[in-house]
């Protein structure tokens, strides 16, 4: 019976039973069809099946021969889940558009015949095929063939698309050479419903894997780990973010959809609260690196538009960087044949050479791992940490005009392989700022590559492997980092003397060869001396030892020009409370001091309570 009939009939059948009460409208929000108007209701209906467990059973048996990498591994445990738990597959869908389903009824002429007691349905790959099917069925008697006007699931045709694209059926030059494909990558969140149905698909009418590897990126969500929402505010377009977008406008934008205007006024306070400001412009780059930085195998990635816009300030960072350097490759300059060092390198040339080399070496394995949260983290620290803040800084004086002729040169040859090797090393997740500095700088000598998209990718090279020199400098950063953390933390800024006590004759050849360097690395400092003997290092030194060879003191007490009547001079600084130019507070260095023995004071009161306790002995492990 028809809905309307039915609720009649029901209603009729109740007061003849005796068992009618009484009739209430029920508000209820009623689907209606936008076009027609009519009342939208589920109906049953035949639907075409496939049944998938023989299909997963394939799919499971070639994953686990390792025909096919899942990775993370979190969705290779989801995939299997899947797979083994699998049910018949509804491939039929009643919609206007997609690939109608090649099934066809047989109308027999006078004949009364049920079209869902699935006996006179045909399939066939075109209307010839089904007509061959059907002429067995309905023998000698007259019919037509009718189409089902069902179509394809979307994930049934989606599954179709590694093969199909590529000419099959048909053994096509471009399916022969380009299928299978190498590397799938998509959402973890449409693992089942597309990667799964095109492996299982592929398996049964290709007989091999559409692809050798699939990897699930993560999910982005906003900043406080919520599903991006319209009613929230809280979408982030990537245009907004690569152009930048004021408040007003992204308010503006929620009008844009079917909103009410309750969740307007909440969408607008939620895009309020979290840009204030508006979306600032980050730029294609700056997005494209953080979605990189973030992904770390996890599910889900918390995106925080402040993190973005500090990619921003990175590219910026490179960009400045290399201008800079760009002024010390001078017009006579031209690169040599080849990066392979020369032998005239510095000791800080061949420690940027070997943090480049390693540099490259991490890179290129977390990028054959997946893990583009640490390729990143590589590429970011090479050139922040290493060049920018080291090298670029330690050349200075080694690229002016008082520098040796073979110094310079070499100081020259070494920043352009670190540029250029560095602006490839970043290519992948920065393609539009590396392609416009690289193209800027000069070319080796019989080297035409037009692109830095077509540029050979750095990778390890032994040519590059300076250990010991590595080590070496590592020594002399500490005691740049060592006299830094001194200064700043007597708030020394300028006219900084440095006294480095060693007690080996080659650390101190090493350190006295490198005070150049020392020097232009550490801000404020007006001299450095390496001395052998503790009384070479005047009074009123702040210090600290590196090693049991080597120690730090920074002059911070007293000035050279009172000499013997230093301690004099501390008690007056001390008892008269003043701070004189170029001397430190001593209230304050007393204050911090009074801070740290208050706490020393404290844990020690927490030890003494925990070893006055009976049982403590019984705590102690045994000695061996």
């Amino acid at each position: 019976m028809k809905r309307f009939h039915a609720r009649v009939a029901v209603v009729k059948a109740l007061k003849d039973a005796g068992l009618y009460i009484e009739t209430k409208d029920n508000p209820m929000l009623i689907p209606l069809c936008s076009k027609s108007g009519d009342i939208i209701e589920p109906v049953l209906k035949p639907q075409w099946w496939v049944d998938c467990k023989p299909l997963a059973d394939e799919a499971i048996k070639r994953t686990r021969a390792g025909e096919l990498v899942i990775a993370p591994k979190q969705s290779e445990a989801e995939w299997y889940r899947w797979l083994e738990n699998i049910q018949d597959w509804c491939i039929s869908r009643q919609l206007w558009w997609g690939h109608r389903c090649p099934a066809y009824f047989i109308r027999i002429e006078g004949k009364d015949q049920d079209t869902t007691d699935g006996k006179n349905w045909v399939v066939g790959r075109n209307v010839e095929e089904a007509m061959e099917r059907a002429k067995k069925i309905a023998g000698d008697a007259k019919f037509t063939l009718q189409q089902d006007e069902d179509v394809l699931d979307t994930w049934f045709s989606s599954g179709l698309w590694p093969f199909s694209i590529m000419g099959w059926p048909e053994k096509t030059p471009d399916f022969e050479k380009f299928y299978p494909s190498s590397v799938l990558e998509t959402g973890w969140d449409i693992l089942f419903f597309w990667v799964a149905r095109m492996v299982m698909l592929g398996l049964r009418l290709t007989g091999e894997m559409p692809f050798k590897e699939v990897y699930c990126h993560a999910m982005i969500r906003d900043a406080h780990g919520r599903k991006m929402s319209k009613s929230l505010g809280n979408v982030i377009d990537p245009l907004d973010v690569i152009q930048g977008l004021p408040l007003e406008e992204l308010h503006q934008k929620l009008y844009e959809g079917n909103l009410d205007e309750k969740e307007i006024i909440k969408a607008k306070a939620g895009q309020k609260k979290d840009f204030p400001k508006g979306i600032p412009q980050c730029g294609t780059d700056a997005l494209r690196f953080a979605l990189c930085a973030y992904s770390g195998g996890g599910r889900d990635i918390n995106l925080e538009i402040l993190r973005v816009e500090g990619y921003r300030k990175f590219c910026n960072k490179i960009f400045n960087a290399t201008k800079f350097a760009m002024l010390k490759l001078d017009g006579s300059f031209v690169p040599q044949p080849s990066a392979k060092p020369t032998g005239n390198e510095s000791l800080v040339e061949k420690w940027i050479l070997h943090k480049l080399n390693l540099a490259a070496d991490e890179i290129n394995r977390q990028l054959t791992e997946r893990n583009f949260m640490a390729a990143t983290t590589a590429a970011y620290n090479f050139w922040l940490y290493e060049l920018c803040d080291v090298y670029i800084e330690a050349m200075k004086p080694m690229t002016e005009p008082t520098a040796s002729v073979t110094t310079r040169v070499s100081a020259q040859q070494t920043l352009y392989t670190c540029l250029d090797h560095g602006l490839r090393l970043l290519h992948p997740f920065m393609p539009f700022v590396t392609e416009e500095l690289w193209q800027r700088l000069p070319r080796r000598p019989n080297d035409s590559t037009p692109s830095i998209m077509v540029s050979a990718y750095p990778v390890f090279d032994e040519q590059f492997a300076f250990s010991d020199d590595e080590k070496q400098f590592d020594l002399v950063f500490n005691v740049i980092r060592t006299s830094r953390s001194l200064a700043a933390s007597y708030n020394l800024q300028s006219d900084i003397r440095i006294f480095v006590h060693v007690r080996t004759d080659i650390e101190a050849a090493l350190l006295s060869s490198q005070i150049p360097t020392i020097v232009s690395l550490t801000k404020g400092c007006k001299t450095i001396e390496v001395v052998r003997e503790l009384g070479g290092i005047p009074a009123g030194c702040g210090s600290t030892s590196l090693t049991h060879t080597v120690a730090v003191h920074v002059l911070v007490r007293v000035s050279p020009t009172f000499g013997p009547l230093a301690e004099q001079f501390i008690l007056l600084a001390y008892r008269s409370r003043t701070r004189l130019q170029g001397l430190v507070d001593l209230d304050v260095e007393i204050s911090k001091c009074d801070k740290k023995l208050d706490l020393a004071k404290l844990n020690l009161e927490k030890v003494s309570k925990i070893e006055s306790q009976a049982d403590y002995e019984d705590t102690i492990p045994a000695k061996r």
